[in-house]
């Protein structure tokens, strides 16, 4: 309690723990001991504290919430996530009972966070709207790409989650904001196509969100790729962002391609004036050396 105020407020991190009930160490294990006890910032006498695996922080009112295990740390796509956190803010939902949250590789080279959710009695969550709801309290990289809903979650004989018998979250279509629609026209039928293998999707409708669906920024060069072969054109990962469904994207096409676009020769002259008014700087500059030498 004396320590209280020297404690970030709400910011997650190792509980670590002290006093004259803590051990002294591992009979006979020194490394062992080593790894699991630290020096206590907050004492003069030489004190250590044991790191006990948990991962936690303090709220406003002193008391400390418990927020997961550390050692279930993460890291995806350059970023390190608590899956404990997410665990936390989705408990924090009325329609979630139960939650846990976990990395997975169902395809090789590309983990993903997911999430398994059990709901409260007589409620029904929408996966997109659980995942909305956690866009509006956690940065965008720890939003799980999928979240499974499920009557009860897995156990272990001991009672605790039993994360390796979790199923894969392909087994279930996400859920949508729009009654399904299927494309309308070859270009459509070839963007959704391009979308379920990059995806590894059973279907994909013209209205369906890229990203709602399990896609990421890592994935955008496979489908500009597979757009180029199939379209012949040029387009850029802000294209893709900016029209994040097959619609969009299919009208997007359309547009350009009805409106070839003229304004790229203006910008070819515009450098190539540029290019020629350097060079013209450089033959006075060198004129002028010439000059100063005479």
């Amino acid at each position: 309690d004396r320590n209280f105020n020297r404690v970030p407020v709400g910011v997650p991190g190792e509980l670590h723990i002290g006093g004259v009930n803590v051990g002294r160490g591992y009979f006979a294990r020194p490394g062992l001991t080593a790894e699991k006890f630290v020096p206590d910032p907050f004492s003069d006498s030489g004190a250590r504290l044991y790191r006990t695996g948990d991962l936690a922080r303090y709220l406003r009112d002193g008391s400390i919430e418990f927020l997961g295990r550390i050692d279930h740390q993460v890291k995806i796509r350059g970023f390190r996530i608590e899956p404990g956190e997410v665990e936390a803010e989705l408990l924090r939902l009325d329609p979630v009972r139960e939650a846990v949250v976990v990395a997975r590789e169902d395809r090789p080279g590309d983990p993903r966070i997911v999430a398994y959710v059990v709901p409260s009695e007589g409620r029904l969550p929408g996966t997109a709207e659980l995942r909305d709801a956690l866009r509006a309290r956690l940065p965008e990289h720890m939003v799980p790409s999928a979240v499974v809903v499920l009557p009860a979650l897995p156990l272990s004989p001991n009672g605790k989650v039993d994360r390796s018998a979790l199923p894969p979250p392909g087994g279930a279509a996400p859920a949508r904001r729009e009654e399904h629609a299927a494309p309308r026209d070859e270009l459509e039928v070839s963007i959704a196509r391009i979308w379920r293998e990059v995806l590894d999707a059973r279907e994909v409708g013209i209205h369906d969100n890229f990203f709602d669906l399990g896609g990421h920024s890592l994935l955008l060069p496979r489908v500009l790729s597979g757009l180029r072969q199939v379209t012949e054109r040029e387009l850029s990962v802000i294209d893709l962002l900016q029209r994040p469904t097959v619609a969009a994207l299919a009208e997007f096409l359309r547009e350009t391609h009805r409106a070839p676009s003229a304004p790229s020769f203006v910008a070819v002259g515009a450098r190539a004036g540029k290019q020629i008014a350097a060079l013209d700087r450089q033959r006075q500059l060198a004129a002028q050396r010439r000059r100063d030498r005479e």
